[in-house]
C-alpha cells in the first residue's frame, strides 16, 4: 500500500476514534472501531491505544510503521454520534463505503450539532427529578418541589459550566443550589421529605454512563481508561454530595 493512501486511512480512523471518544464511547468500542476500519481498507498491520484523554494509532508493518496521536481534551455524552460513526463504519467493514465517502460522513458527523436546546435540557432535567422521586417511592406531594429544585440546579449547572472549565465546581455549585432549594420548599409547607426532594433532583448530575462504561472498560481489561474513568465519577460524585452538604450546614 502506498504511503499516501496509508496516511489517508490513518486520518479517517484516528477522526471516527475521536468522535467516539469525545462523545463517550467505551474505550474498547473505539479500538475495535478504528482497527477494523483500518482492516476493511486493506491495513492488515495496526495497532490502537487508546485512553480517556488521547489516541495513539499505528499502521505498517513493524520496520515501516507509521504512528499519529490526536489529543482529546473535550468529553461529553452524545450517543447519536455515536451511532453514527457505528453506521459509517459497519459501511466501511461491508465495503459500501469507500475512504473518501466515509471521510467526509464522519466529518460531516464531526461538525454536525445533535444537541437539545437549553430549554429542552433544562425541562428533560426537571422532569426526570420529579419522575425520580416518584421512583424512589417518595410522594405525589413533593413531584413539583422536585421538578422545581432539578430544573433550578440544572439551569446552575449550565450556567458555571459556561463559566468554570473544571467541570466538578459547575456539579458543586449545582448541587449547592439544588440543597438550598430543597430546604427552603420544605421550609415553607410547599415540600414534605427533604431527603426524597434532593435524591431525585441530584439524579439528572449523577454521572451514570460514565459509571457504565469504567465498569465495562475495566471488564474489557483496559485499566488503565477504567480506572482514570472511575476516579472521574468518584470526583463527580463527591462534588454532588459535597455540595448538598454544605448546603445543608448553612441552616
Amino acid at each position: 500500500m502506498e504511503k499516501q493512501l496509508q496516511y489517508d486511512v490513518m486520518e479517517v480512523c484516528l477522526l471516527a476514534g475521536k468522535i467516539l471518544l469525545q462523545s463517550g464511547a467505551e474505550t474498547h468500542r473505539v479500538e475495535d472501531t478504528m482497527i477494523r476500519m483500518a482492516k476493511a481498507f486493506g491495513i492488515a498491520k495496526c495497532e490502537s491505544f487508546v485512553i480517556p484523554t488521547g489516541i495513539i494509532f499505528s499502521v505498517g508493518e513493524t520496520e515501516a510503521h507509521k504512528t499519529k496521536l490526536v489529543r482529546v481534551s473535550e468529553r461529553t455524552t452524545d450517543l447519536l454520534k455515536v451511532a453514527r460513526v457505528n453506521r459509517v463504519s459497519r459501511a466501511v467493514s461491508s465495503g459500501t463505503m469507500t475512504l473518501s465517502e466515509s471521510h467526509e460522513a464522519l466529518e460531516e458527523i464531526e461538525k454536525s450539532k445533535f444537541a437539545f436546546s437549553v430549554t429542552v435540557q433544562v425541562l428533560a432535567a426537571a422532569l426526570s427529578s420529579a419522575c425520580f422521586v416518584i421512583m424512589f417511592q417518595g410522594h405525589w406531594y413533593d413531584f413539583i418541589p422536585a421538578l422545581l429544585a432539578g430544573g433550578l440546579g440544572f439551569i446552575g449547572f449550565l450556567f458555571f459550566s459556561s463559566l468554570v472549565s473544571v467541570k466538578f465546581i459547575s456539579e458543586f455549585l449545582a448541587a449547592v443550589i439544588i440543597g438550598l432549594v430543597s430546604y427552603l420548599l420544605v421550609q415553607i409547607g410547599f415540600g414534605h421529605e427533604i431527603d426524597k426532594i434532593i435524591i431525585g433532583s441530584v439524579m439528572p448530575l449523577v454521572p451514570g454512563l460514565l459509571i457504565t462504561n469504567a465498569v465495562r472498560d475495566l471488564m474489557a481489561g483496559h485499566l488503565v481508561s477504567g480506572l482514570s474513568k472511575g476516579a472521574d465519577a468518584f470526583l463527580t460524585s463527591f462534588a454532588i454530595g459535597g455540595g448538598i452538604a454544605i448546603a445543608l450546614t448553612l441552616f
